[in-house]
């Protein structure tokens, strides 16, 4: 069986608010916990009135604090919008209190617009590329042991070797990753564009490390399941309709699927929705693991990252439920 997971964005829909959708962020990952999903990972972003984890290390908390046995983490913490002492402390003081269950995903992009990087007090002089690989390689020595006469430690932190990946959605993370011998999960569910190029530099180039002896790759797939295939093409149509608020530059809470989608966008839309959720599988639960079990079959991840951004709660869960039990019955690829 292929490790499966779950991406949750904590969606805030039309008519709820910030607080509910974190009550149900809980309950997704208790429910998740005992579908089998190995982690529940929360994403940071700011000034996005349908996301409501933009205080990722908090909310991980308030969702680790509520489970029990399924990892939780960051998926990701946006370095460059922190200092990667702030960020040691803050995922050593997690680690502290859930040991053995906290993992940290780190990202490059700020997770925002710029008038909203400004006010998180980034340095927007110079491309965060010229810093995020020395921002990392800090933040996990903090991690590491302290050495004789070493002044300047995280506490907590210092020690606890709290398990980190780099995310992205380019071939420049996916090269990090590589020389560090990091675990790299590629944003595949929302920007396919250079998935194929990306897994196969990470995996050609990487060299073994202390924590990783072998390349590990997680691939995002958005997940919309449903008793039956008309079902989910309505719960799909809400993230579709997220992305062309997003290209109109209109960004909102998630809305209320619809029955014809198609009528409400451009062609030029609709091409740029269809490039960038490419990597969706939508139907009832037969047509939900073939498509999984294509998905594994071609891009051949060491583990899948389940995402869905659906507008009812109950619908959401009963399309995880779903997934879960299409991941169960993948098979593996012969290696090649």
């Amino acid at each position: 069986m292929i490790p499966y997971s779950l991406l949750d964005l904590s969606p805030i829909p039309e008519g709820g608010d910030a607080g509910q959708s974190m009550r149900h962020s809980l309950d997704l990952a208790q429910h998740a916990e005992q579908w089998g999903y190995l982690r529940f990972w929360l994403a940071e972003h700011h000034n996005m009135p349908g996301i409501a984890s933009a205080a990722t290390a908090v909310l991980i908390g308030y969702v680790a604090n509520g489970t029990r046995t399924i990892r939780v983490g960051s998926g990701g913490v946006m370095l460059p919008n922190h200092s990667p002492l702030v960020v040691a402390e803050q995922f050593g003081t997690l680690e502290s209190l859930f040991p053995g269950r906290i993992d940290l995903g780190l990202g490059r992009a700020p997770g925002t617009d710029q008038l909203t990087a400004r006010a998180l007090r980034r340095n927007t002089t110079h491309d965060t590329a010229d810093t995020f690989p020395q921002d990392v390689e800090e933040l996990m020595a903090y991690f590491d042991e302290p050495r004789p006469g070493q002044r300047l430690r995280a506490v907590p932190g210092a020690g606890l070797k709290v398990p980190v990946w780099l995310l992205g959605s380019s071939l420049f993370s996916a090269q990090l990753a590589a020389s560090l011998g990091l675990p790299f999960a590629f944003a595949s569910h929302f920007a396919p564009g250079f998935m194929r190029q990306a897994v196969d530099l990470y995996r050609r180039t990487f060299r073994p490390s202390e924590s990783l002896a072998r390349p590990y790759v997680m691939l995002g797939l958005n997940v919309f399941a449903a008793d039956t295939a008309d079902e989910a093409a309505r719960l799909f149509s809400s993230l579709q309709q997220q992305f062309l608020a997003l290209v109109r530059g209109t960004p909102g809470r998630i809305k209320p699927p619809v029955d014809d989608i198609e009528s409400m966008m451009s062609e030029t839309e609709a091409a740029h929705i269809r490039r960038s959720l490419a990597c969706s599988v939508v139907g009832d639960p037969d047509s939900v693991l073939l498509g999984m079990q294509r998905f594994v079959d071609d891009l051949r991840p060491d583990e899948l990252m389940i995402t869905a951004q659906i507008y009812d709660h109950a619908a959401r869960l009963r399309s995880f439920e779903l997934a879960a039990q299409a991941a169960r019955s993948l098979t593996r690829p012969v290696p090649l």
